[in-house]
This record gives C-alpha cells, structure tokens and sequence, in this order.
C-alpha cells in the first residue's frame, strides 16, 4: 500500500485527537502533505468513521489539484477544502489538525480573536490569534475564512466551528493545536476576572522574534 506509514501516522494522531480530549467522538481531522504516482496532494482522514476503527486504506489521498476524489470506497472528510487550500497557500504546512476542542470552540463562538494576554499566542506565529468568519462547514466560504485568518499565522480559530493548526509535522501540528486549546482555556478563565491586561504590539515583536528559537526538539 502507497504511503503506509503515513497513512498508520494520521490514524495514531486522530487516535489521539479523542484520547487526549482535543477533538471529541467523529470530530474534527486530520492531513499530511503527500505524494502518489508523482502527483502532488495529501492524505486526509475519511468523513464520519470512528477514529479507533480506522484502517490504513481509509485513508483517503487526494491530489492538490482535484476537486473531489475519483476512487476509493471513502469520502473523504467533509473539509478537505480547506486543507487542500493551506497547502496550495503555505509552503511550509505539511500537516494539519482541526479539532473542535471544548475551550476554542467555546472562544470561537464568540467570534472573538483571542488578543496578547499572554506571550505564548507568538507560537501561533502573529500578535493574536484571529478567528476566521463563520460559514458552513466544507464550504469554499470557509476555506477562504480560514486562509484569510491563517495570514502570516500557523493557527486560527473558527466561528463557531473549532480550531484549526498546521506545522512541519503531524507531532508539530497537534502540538499547536494543543497550544492553541491550552490558550483559549486560560483566556476564557481570565476574562472571569474581568478584562486581562493586553501586551503592547512592541512587546509582541521582541516576543516573535524569540519565539522562532523557543522549540528545539
């Protein structure tokens, strides 16, 4: 079978997406950049299994250029548009996590970009964290939302939907969107407390730049 390992790889993180809470019971996705037979596209999870059923020929390989997959016995998810448009967008994604994690899809559905009350929103790649306008899930709408909020970021969150990061990896991917939840869990308790002091958009840069050495390994 082509891309075995990526295939299994998808399957032990979208695993995790329910193990770890980050994307309950059917929710959510996952992709990687990939090849077959020379065409350029990805792998991405199929739509409404359960992802402890999942089999490496689930699995579903779309070509960057297709609108819809031509062969296999499964559909791929529903939002695979939006996956296929942030690799044609972001040269450096090579994979995708979209969760609707309890704590971002509740910041989400305020339609709340999440401001710099903390430092740790630089890992996302900006001075905040937008959140892309709502449409209907698997839309060209959203997938033009999501692209639009992702500008110059690695993550964003969706209006009333959930969360979606991308990385170099499937481990740096699911780490941001891991991040991503951990923040909006802390906002949402300091906006308990009232309105939390925001860090300067000076503060923010020096913040960046250093974020850029904060992972080694």
């Amino acid at each position: 079978m082509k891309n075995l390992d990526q295939r299994n790889q998808i399957i032990e993180y979208s695993i995790k997406l329910n193990s770890t809470n980050l994307s309950p019971l059917r929710s959510g996705n996952i992709s990687l950049r990939g090849k077959e037979d020379d065409k350029e596209g990805y792998l991405i999870t199929p739509s409404g299994k359960k992802y402890e059923t999942l089999k490496a020929e689930d699995i579903v390989f779309m070509g960057l250029n297709e609108e819809l997959r031509d062969t296999s016995n499964q559909n791929p998810s529903s939002e695979w548009r939006f996956h296929r448009d942030i690799y044609l967008n972001k040269k450096e994604a090579q994979a995708i996590v979209h969760a609707h994690s309890p704590h971002a899809t509740a910041v989400s559905s305020h339609g709340k970009t999440i401001p710099p009350f903390h430092y740790m929103i630089a890992l996302a790649g900006g001075e905040d964290i937008k959140c892309a306008d709502y449409a209907t899930f698997g839309t060209e709408e959203l997938s033009n939302n999501v692209i639009k909020a992702l500008e110059k970021r690695s993550a964003c969150l969706m209006s009333n939907h959930g969360q979606v990061a991308f990385g170099k990896n499937l481990e740096d991917a699911f780490e941001l969107a891991q991040e991503v939840e951990n923040i909006c869990h802390q906002y949402i308790i300091a906006l308990k407390l009232g309105e939390p002091k925001i860090l300067s958009f000076e503060e923010m840069k020096k913040v960046l730049e250093k974020a850029k050495n904060y992972k080694k390994e």
